[in-house]
């Protein structure tokens, strides 16, 4: 053994002679004490188990607390993907019907605005066929508006229902949150709207709603935020519920099937309990004729 070799000290504490001895067998200690532990069954989807917060589910696009949309349709996150799943269509803000012959810019408060600025996400398209949630596209997002949510449930029955719209990616209005499109807060830009200074809706811009739009839903409660008499809109956890998002028209045709089989059962089932001695049927409750099931 070389000088070199004796003055070595590992530092990594070294096992003694008896854990050397038990090392072939020391990688069964988990596997060991499991043996001996209750078996946990996840009774999904009846109870569902909530992942880790910083879990990469399904994407959100994200609003301001006034209800102008964050995405600008810069399509960077498309450029991100590694997998080619994002499809992205800015438009101008300009070319709104409620901006007709007026020039929308980055630095004018005024005119209709789907998004701070000049553009907004016109066409917002994710193929979660492709999607292998990475969280490229939102690192590459310069506005924060795209994020990833906790949402798991991804599963559908058609490749088209997959591909998920601007609609079902946006984030629900809030309690207090003005939709859009409507004009920036009074002496703003877009670069306001980024540092975090827009609080909520303002009185000005629930007035150009109600001229515009006046059976607008989201008129009295922005109404009482702005005037201070609710509190400032907090964003939402967009969840997409069963009778809402892709897949629709598909779980709608599924349980008119599983209804229509259960209709079959009850009415066999029906026929049967009438033959009972004893037993009122809903024929005699309702006055129609009974019927009765003849066995050899």
């Amino acid at each position: 053994m070389s000088e070199r070799e004796k003055e070595y000290q590992p530092l990594r504490p070294q096992p003694g002679p008896i854990a050397e001895i038990f090392a072939p067998v020391a990688g069964f200690g988990v596997t060991l004490s499991s043996m001996f532990k209750p078996t946990v069954t996840e009774q999904y989807p009846r109870k569902k188990v909530q992942p880790q917060r910083r879990y990469h589910g399904r994407h959100q696009l994200n609003r301001y607390a006034d209800g102008l949309e964050k995405c600008i349709g810069c399509e960077l996150c498309a450029w991100a993907c590694p997998a080619d799943a994002i499809y992205v269509e800015g438009a101008s803000n300009a070319d709104l019907p409620e901006n007709a012959g007026r020039e929308v810019r980055a630095d004018d408060s005024g005119g209709a605005h789907m998004s701070p600025g000049e553009r907004y996400g016109r066409v917002y398209q994710i193929n979660y066929l492709r999607c292998i949630f990475c969280g490229l596209c939102i690192e590459a997002c310069p506005t924060r508006a795209l994020t990833m949510t906790n949402d798991y449930e991804l599963a559908g029955n058609t490749r088209s229902g997959m591909i998920y719209e601007k609609q079902d990616l946006l984030a629900p209005l809030a309690e207090g949150m003005l939709a859009a499109p409507h004009p920036m807060v009074e002496g703003t830009t877009d670069t306001d709207y980024y540092s975090g200074d827009v609080l909520g809706p303002t009185t000005a811009q629930v007035d150009w709603v109600r001229e515009h739009r006046p059976e607008d839903e989201t008129l009295e409660a922005a109404q009482a935020a702005a005037s201070g008499q609710a509190p400032a809109p907090t964003l939402r956890k967009h969840e997409l519920r069963p009778d809402e998002g892709p897949g629709a028209a598909e779980r709608s045709a599924g349980a008119a099937a599983v209804g229509s089989v259960r209709e079959d059962e009850g009415s066999t089932t029906g026929a049967r309990a009438t033959s009972e001695p004893g037993s009122t049927s809903e024929a005699q409750l309702t006055g129609a004729p009974a019927r009765t099931e003849v066995t050899a």
